[in-house]
């Protein structure tokens, strides 16, 4: 049986992420120890919220992490989730995970911030994690900020908001997704769904 933890850092979203997997057949726990997700098939890192007390609160998650990487295990951020597994971000103090090299940078003033509501994301790379859907899929977004990854060939899919960004990115077994697949109907649950088979594989 798959064993697919979400941490719980205090940073929000928990229990509609919890449900979002429940309807794809993930039967994720929720952990807030380190040590306890160290033999896990996949972990979920949530979030809404502030980058600085994220970071704050997950680095003592960091080397569990980068050990479950190395053994080929999944990683998926979500949202705030997505950026903390950057380096470092425009909305604060503190370290990211480091993960994935980039940062998180602000979204321009001149746009209604937050990005909140339905945006089409653009694949740009073939992934797994996107298999059946449809040509730019509708997905929902609350965010301020966006994660510029060091290197493009990470970004897998974007949209448009003012300004071209990354809307998820792929580093192997590091998946982020800077909309709410939970929140996201038919298309999310897609995507949620791949994300079962892929740690199936």
């Amino acid at each position: 049986m798959m064993r697919v933890g979400l941490i719980d850092y205090g940073a929000g979203n928990i229990f509609s992420i919890l449900c979002g997997l429940q309807r794809v057949g993930i039967k994720a726990k929720v952990y807030n120890k380190p040590n306890d997700v160290a033999s896990i098939d996949a972990v979920v890192v949530p979030g809404v919220g502030n980058f600085s007390k994220a970071a704050e609160s997950l680095q003592e998650y960091k080397e569990v992490l980068e050990d479950l990487l190395r053994e080929g295990r999944y990683i998926l951020g979500i949202c705030l989730g997505m950026q903390i597994l950057l380096e470092k971000s425009e909305e604060g103090e503190g370290n990211g995970l480091g993960l994935v090299k980039g940062e998180v940078k602000r979204l321009p003033t001149s746009l209604k911030v937050p990005h909140m509501g339905w945006n089409t994301i653009k694949i740009r790379k073939e992934t797994p994690l996107f298999d059946g859907l449809p040509i730019n899929p509708y997905f929902y977004f609350v965010h301020s900020f966006i994660s510029v990854p060091k290197e493009s060939t990470h970004i897998i899919a974007t949209t448009e908001y003012g300004q071209e960004f990354a809307s998820a990115i792929q580093n192997e077994t590091i998946l982020g997704l800077q909309f709410h697949p939970e929140k996201s109907g038919e298309h999310g649950a897609i995507v949620l769904n791949n994300f079962r088979r892929m740690i199936r594989r």
